[in-house]
């Protein structure tokens, strides 16, 4: 394998939590041991429930993530594009996983299993201690979030989560991301809402100049009129 691979694999994987706490040369170890697999729009990644054993970083294509509600309903959680990682959660713990994952369209993975990560982790305590620093610093973030939804009205939780959004990878908070694909479902679904609810707020934004609609794209027009919703009084 050529250096020039293993770059292009470590830059695709350092998008994740876990590479955050690896030094380089544990990045460019690892990154040399993950291997590519390649998916066909419309192929089942893993099925909630399956064993758990690799994370994965998308190098091409698209994945819908995905679960069952509790009424046999199908419901999208999220679609992820180049470069963006998942099944970090079930590399750590080995359990199985918590939703569906499909490719959309065709696909090249970057797989990294947890036998790699778990070795380097054994051979260096300190990596294993950032690893748990950065695990409570998600538990946190996903504590503000239920807050947010527990007492935050729905204006202020839908600008919060597309401020967060727009400056997620590819977006970053020097340049925030102006068009979103993002379907009024999905945005239900990551603010404990109802896809009803966030169409009337939406439509009320656009009517007041803060954001568009457009072609399956929500294109935000007016950053610092969202961000002041997203405030509190």
């Amino acid at each position: 394998m050529t250096d020039l691979e293993t770059l292009k694999k470590q830059k695709l994987l350092d998008q994740s939590f876990i590479f955050q706490a690896l030094d380089e040369d544990g990045r460019r170890e690892l990154s040399a041991i993950a291997h590519m697999r390649r998916y066909s729009a419309g192929d089942v990644i893993f099925t909630m429930g399956a064993p758990g054993h690799s994370m994965m970083a998308i190098a091409e294509g698209h994945v819908r993530i995905s679960m069952l509600s509790p009424t046999a309903r199908d419901v999208t959680l999220t679609d992820l594009g180049p470069t963006d990682v998942f099944g970090e959660i079930a590399l750590l713990d080995g359990k199985e996983r918590s939703a569906d994952a499909r490719a959309l369209t065709n696909c090249s993975l970057v797989v990294l299993e947890r036998a790699a990560l778990f070795e380097l982790l054994q051979r260096s305590p300190r990596l294993s201690v950032r690893l748990i620093e950065l695990l409570c610093e998600r538990i946190r973030r996903s504590d503000e979030r239920m807050m947010e939804i527990a007492f935050l009205d729905l204006p202020t939780r839908m600008a919060r989560m597309l401020m967060r959004v727009t400056v997620a990878s590819p977006g970053t908070p020097a340049r925030p991301l102006t068009r979103l694909s993002l379907s009024q479902t999905e945005i239900a679904n990551m603010i404990g809402s109802s896809r009803e609810n966030v169409n009337r707020c939406l439509r009320k934004w656009q009517r007041a100049g803060v954001v568009d609609l457009k072609e399956g794209w929500l294109i935000v027009l007016d950053r610092a009129r969202l961000e002041r919703l997203s405030a509190l009084d």
